[in-house]
């Protein structure tokens, strides 16, 4: 989709398609025609958020989205209203959308607004269909179909709404590479397991680092791990035929950071598919396993975001990429491992297998000299009990940074809910035979004790674990209802942004 922006009204844009907010108590613009004023007056458009009405007039056809009150137009209800007109436009056949800006006072910034609703379109826009054989259709059954996606975005905004041109397009180009971004993370999350191998995934990350001259990336297979003695990494991968990814990436942008500025470390985990291994998962609904590699997809997405819109911060990134199989080979249920640090864990639960992934990434995140650090990681079905699709868990050792990670997510629609992680949930990871038990028989604060377990492996750099597993898939959002979600992307971007 090409995305642009223009400062003159949206009706002297020629899309074939306008869509214009109304706020409760603002009139419509001097400029808008007479014929949405009739369906206002009609009570057909109404401010009530989310209803729609379609109007044509001067050659275009005008859709009318309810936006409710201006003081409740956040970012996010502006994303979820974009997803809703894209769903119409595409009804309407659509080819070029033109959004208004809306000009009236909101609970967020003008330039807030404008790239949340290039985000909600994009994100809205998003179809998964490598694997569908082509129809080969007669041309009226494809005429029929119509168009399934937008091939333009306009971001138009008035003078009156408070944005210059510069400002626009800054915000409008940097929300589009963004969702772009989530996308390709939802396409990698997507891919079946024997297309999305660990390998595979390596060689996306090796694609994005030739692309990208300040990024680089340095991709090791089991060997590699063996040699930084990353024995629960390697642990988990024994029991497949497929070779582990240990995925490296290092942001070190041209302009240099302010002083200050910390090293920020991502870690994702990257379980390509999750069987359980010996531990076995039961056979329903086994197949969304292919999905327990969505907090890697976040990470390495995001870590192309961020270099490419050249933020002035340096990051590293660290994903784990693996399959968890069972064989002859596999780790087994009482076998006791090392990870890199030297701490001894009992795999009481081969099931339990990212946390002892995330051990040795964590590991290596700090090695390579990260000064705060976040994971994410489908870890736990735990935190889907406890927090649905709403939010992610969000557990740290630094108030601080807690707040940081937390605030970006408030920005991007991504939120997360922090849980306590007290002293005494040590108690509950503590081995009989080794120093960590990686899945305590008794079974309390699922969520909390996984992060209690990888708190022994960040040392005191200020780290928050993010625990995506109900966020990752079936949303339920507007502009990602089904499949995956690719959620992280943008809280990491924002994260990042936000030390610039």
């Amino acid at each position: 989709m090409l995305v642009s922006s223009v400062i003159p009204p949206a009706g002297a844009s020629d899309a074939d398609t306008v869509a214009v907010g109304l706020i409760d108590g603002v009139p419509l613009s001097k400029e808008a025609p007479p014929e949405l004023s009739a369906l206002l007056d009609s009570g057909e458009a109404r401010v009530t958020f989310r209803s729609l009405a379609v109007a044509h007039a001067q050659g275009k056809r005008w859709i009318l989205v309810g936006l409710g009150k201006g003081d409740e137009l956040t970012a996010e209800r502006a994303r979820v209203a974009a997803a809703v007109v894209h769903g119409r436009a595409v009804e309407l056949r659509t080819l070029a959308l033109c959004w208004q800006l809306p000009n009236a006072p909101t609970a967020s910034e003008p330039a807030e607004l404008a790239g949340a609703l290039v985000e909600g379109t994009i994100l809205a826009d998003y179809r998964f269909d490598t694997f569908k054989s082509k129809s080969a259709g007669t041309a009226k059954e494809d005429a029929d179909e119509g168009p399934r996606h937008l091939d333009r975005l306009i971001i138009a905004a008035a003078p009156e709404a408070g944005i210059g041109t510069e400002a626009l397009e800054r915000a409008v180009a940097a929300a589009a590479l963004v969702a772009d971004s989530v996308n390709a993370a939802r396409d990698l999350q997507n891919r079946p397991g024997n297309d999305l191998t660990p390998t595979a995934l390596g060689e996306e990350a090796r694609r994005l680092g030739a692309e990208i001259d300040t990024l680089s990336v340095e991709v090791e297979d089991s060997s590699g791990l063996a040699a930084r003695s990353m024995g629960a990494f390697a642990a988990v991968a024994q029991g497949s035929e497929q070779e582990p990814a240990l995925i490296t990436m290092h942001y070190k942008p041209a302009t240099p950071p302010a002083d200050g500025t910390p090293v920020l470390g991502l870690v994702g985990k990257a379980v390509t598919f999750d069987s359980g291994g010996i531990s076995l998962k039961p056979g329903a609904k086994m197949w969304e396993m292919k999905f327990d590699m969505s907090g890697g997809a976040a990470v390495v997405q995001a870590m192309a975001a961020i270099a490419r819109l050249a933020l002035p911060i340096e990051v590293v990134a660290v994903v784990g990429a693996t399959e968890n199989l069972p064989s002859g080979r596999a780790v087994k249920p009482g076998d006791i491992v090392t990870a890199t640090n030297g701490k001894t864990i009992e795999v009481n639960n081969t099931d339990a297998e990212g946390r002892m992934v995330l051990a040795d990434c964590l590991c290596h995140a700090v090695s390579l000299g990260a000064e705060r650090i976040v994971d994410l990681a489908t870890l736990t079905g735990a935190v889907i009990v406890a927090l649905g699709s709403t939010y992610a868990g969000a557990m740290s050792n630094d108030d601080e940074f807690a707040a940081r990670v937390v605030g970006a997510g408030e920005s991007t629609g991504e939120i997360s809910w922090r849980l306590p992680l007290h002293s005494e949930y040590d108690d509950l990871v503590k081995g009989q035979f080794g120093d960590l038990n990686n899945a305590p028989e008794d079974r309390k604060a699922g969520t909390i004790v996984g992060a209690a377990f990888l708190s022994n492996f960040v040392g005191e750099v200020p780290w928050v674990h993010l625990d995506i597993a109900g966020t990752a898939w079936d949303l339920g959002r507007t502009y990602a209802p089904k499949g995956a979600s690719g959620f992280g992307v943008r809280l990491l971007v924002e994260l990042a942004r936000s030390y610039c």
